[in-house]
């Protein structure tokens, strides 16, 4: 890509990440939502979709993030962010979650991820062998217990390496598991052919995107939703 093409594209913002994803849970599902970038999709609904929020630690019907004035310091999610919790929502202790979790009961499981690779293996969980992190923890199980995966993460590294790649270098958090990468330059579906494109942020093109992944990109699968001037800011 060269510096004109480069400065034409706008890069969709951790928010509009976040909305361009949410425009797509369809009304009433169960979703669960990881640390990290994923919590964000709880502030980002359309207006009247109703979309039932799970977080590991033990809440069922969690709302958007407070406000400095709502924050309660003993409500937090599984990132130990303070959230809050919408009207009919509940929650219990963490074997009940996991419960929920291992059931297949939720329809939708929202993660970070550092790599994904081209046939769905998912790494979110350690950049080495050596990583100082106890346990892949919950997103194990998360990966392997919703129904439908998506992965919610910047479409490269801080230094521009590819985290889209043909097979992940890092320890795996799960094989094959990976539905759709949602990223701040594309939306992507994991297809037997690669990455199929569903819709890009404005100013990129194919051949510029597919100079950022390393995993192989084809076509453009089904038609790009909502204008993206219909993102937020």
């Amino acid at each position: 890509m060269d510096s004109a093409q480069a400065e034409a594209v706008r890069p969709w913002t951790r928010p509009q990440m976040a909305a361009r994803l949410a425009r797509d849970i369809p009304d009433g599902w169960h979703v669960n939502l990881g640390i990290g970038i994923p919590t964000l999709v709880a502030d980002s609904l359309p207006p009247g979709r109703e979309v039932v929020f799970q977080s590991e630690n033990g809440l069922l019907g969690m709302g958007p993030a407070p406000t400095e004035d709502e924050a309660d310091p003993w409500l937090i999610n599984a990132g130990k962010q303070a959230c809050t919790l919408l009207p009919g929502g509940s929650y219990f202790h963490q074997a009940d979650s996991f419960a929920m979790i291992r059931g297949r009961h939720l329809d939708l499981c929202v993660l970070g991820a550092f790599e994904v690779a081209a046939n769905g293996d998912i790494a979110n969980w350690a950049t080495s062998e050596t990583e100082g992190v106890p346990a892949v923890g919950g997103a194990m199980d998360l990966a392997a217990g919703a129904r439908r995966l998506w992965v919610l993460m910047e479409h490269t590294t801080k230094d521009g390496r590819p985290r889209l790649v043909e097979r992940c270098g890092y320890p795996l958090t799960a094989v094959c598991a990976v539905g759709r990468v949602y990223t701040n330059l594309a939306v992507l579906e994991v297809t037997r052919d690669g990455f199929a494109v569903i819709d890009m942020a404005p100013g990129m093109t194919l051949g510029a995107l597919q100079g950022r992944t390393e995993g192989r990109l084809h076509g453009v699968a089904g038609n790009p939703a909502t204008p993206h001037a219909e993102l937020p800011r």
